[in-house]
């Protein structure tokens, strides 16, 4: 039975004062950025400008966190308070246990003796949330809340380590369609596919009303117009600005396409909220790995349609067959929007990277053919794929079998998909809830 008394106050407050600790004893600023310094005036100023035009790019993917993940989730009808609130705990504590997580592993790399913090930090610390959310999306409903923080625990530790060894292979991956949405999707899909061996998923409020797809909606629109910024964040000079580009146009087309293909697929002709809310960003994921590269506008469109269209068929055909033939259940389909469109990514990366010259590149070659070969830089971004996947499903199924233990708070199939169990609910509401009736608000029209 979910929700015992004291488990997620007690996993809380120990980690927080756990992470107060070791920020205390490991944890600085750095001093590059934030003074004092014996750089030189230029220098300074150099940093500072570097930073200025970090911040508001940092703010984007904060507000793709919070506010895009969170409202994309609450196409459940009983389940809002746990989407948009249960994203924003761990997109909290993930930021703080990341930061840490994140710093060890450069301290092993750089062999520096405590973790420096710039922005630079904050903006990795932000993807590794967006690892985690991804996964949260695919056993949505179906954990309790000390479950997803032992899972969003474990996860940034594999994360980090995927995100090592693939450096080590000098992958290319600026938007991160290989470490960070290949790698939360199977992560989660994995988790996933082995805690429902413990406990079924299917419950009658798993589906979505009216409002909540409008909500949901909400978040669709908010991850759309800041997704440039994820996929360049990281870049700096010409390489950003082609990231830019070359995001926006990936998803003007996919959007297009989506809504193409959802009507296709349509027995009835119809446009499908499910695949508007998700396919039509899909074209941010398969450009990541390649937005920084010379694809060409077309190119870039071509991608966009390309993820839109196995997106959208990933939704309609590809999770009700894994569903029926292996019982892997994924509430929000991120095999659909981050594991394929992830992996699509990847093997387009391969590709341009192969295509890459000295001539056409000049003087970016050597800041993204890490490997000083093109065709040793295309397959590279291949291995970086394969060991990011194993490490994610092999950890992943680990985190599942871990988080099913009844001692993190595991719930019961009637307290699947229902916010009553952990948050405070008007009184009819809850007594209805309790009764499975579920409230639909009436939508009028005034003269």
């Amino acid at each position: 039975m979910g929700n015992k008394r004291g488990v997620v106050t007690s996993f809380l407050i120990i980690a927080q004062i756990i992470f107060i600790i070791l920020f205390a004893v490991m944890v600085e600023y750095d001093p590059h950025h934030t003074g004092p310094t014996h750089l030189s005036k230029g220098d300074v100023t150099e940093k500072n400008n570097e930073d200025q035009l970090l911040y508001p790019m940092f703010q984007d993917v904060h507000v793709m966190m919070l506010v895009g993940f969170g409202f994309l989730m609450t196409f459940l009808k009983r389940h809002g308070f746990g989407s948009v609130g249960f994203n924003f705990l761990l997109t909290c504590y993930v930021i703080q246990w990341s930061l840490l997580v994140n710093g060890w592993f450069t301290m092993l790399t750089k062999n520096v003796s405590t973790i420096q913090l710039s922005l630079e930090n904050f903006l990795h610390a932000d993807f590794a949330v967006a690892a985690v959310l991804i996964s949260f999306g695919a056993i949505l409903g179906v954990a309790s809340p000390v479950q997803l923080l032992v899972m969003a625990t474990i996860e940034v530790v594999f994360y980090n380590l995927s995100f090592y060894v693939t450096a080590r292979f000098n992958l290319i991956d600026v938007g991160g369609s290989i470490v960070i949405h290949a790698f939360g999707a199977y992560f989660g899909l994995a988790a996933a596919f082995v805690m429902s061996k413990f406990k079924p998923y299917t419950s009658e409020k798993e589906g979505s009303v009216y409002h909540s797809d409008l909500f949901a909606t909400i978040g669709t629109i908010f991850l759309w117009l800041f997704w440039p910024s994820f996929n360049a964040g990281p870049a700096t000079g010409n390489e950003r600005h082609r990231a830019i580009i070359n995001t926006i146009l990936s998803l003007s087309a996919c959007t297009t396409v989506t809504f193409a293909m959802s009507a296709a697929v349509s027995k009835k002709n119809k446009f499908n909220m499910v695949h508007i809310q998700n396919a039509a960003i899909a074209g941010g994921v398969a450009m990541g790995a390649s937005a920084d590269l010379l694809v060409q506008p077309y190119a870039a469109l071509l991608i966009g349609s390309a993820a839109a269209i196995l997106s959208v068929i990933g939704y309609a055909y590809i999770q009700p067959a894994l569903e029926k033939a292996i019982g892997l259940h994924d509430t929000c389909g991120v095999h659909n929007l981050h594991g394929m469109p992830g992996v699509l990514g990847a093997i387009l990366s391969a590709v341009f990277t192969s295509m890459a010259t000295k001539e056409v590149y000049s003087d970016s070659y050597e800041k993204l053919i890490l490997r000083g070969d093109s065709s040793e830089q295309a397959k590279y971004q291949i291995h970086s794929l394969l060991v990011s996947l194993a490490i994610a499903l092999i950890s992943g199924a680990f985190t599942g079998l871990f988080m099913s233990l009844p001692i993190w708070d595991r719930l019961d199939s009637k307290e699947l998909y229902e916010d009553s169990i952990f948050w405070e609910e008007d009184e009819e509401e809850e007594k209805d809830a309790k009764e499975g009736k579920v409230f639909i608000p009436l939508i009028t029209s005034s003269s």
